[in-house]
């Protein structure tokens, strides 16, 4: 379970990446952001936040407990609603 953790982890931090390379793209000098770009990326950090929240809890929890059962099916929500998030196109 170790590994797949740590593969989460590293995906994670890609991801973080990702956001940031794009709010970077949004921020150039002498160009204002249209509104609903920074609004994408701004949703895009939270989702990333839920994420890394949900699985710092996983984590947390003892193993073969049912809260981790529970947690495990929330980070997986959570990791569903980024990667959904991340694969659409800006509005």
């Amino acid at each position: 379970m170790e590994e797949s953790v740590e593969k989460l982890e590293t995906q994670l931090t890609l991801w973080s990446l990702k956001i940031d390379n794009l709010a970077a793209k949004h921020q150039k000098a002498g160009t204002p952001a249209r509104f609903d770009a920074v609004m994408h990326v701004d949703e895009l950090k939270a989702l990333l936040a839920i994420a890394q929240s949900a699985l710092l809890e996983f984590k947390a929890a003892a193993a073969g407990t049912s809260r981790r059962a529970r947690l495990k099916a929330a980070m997986k929500r959570a990791w569903n609603d980024l990667d959904a998030a991340l694969a659409n196109p800006m509005p």
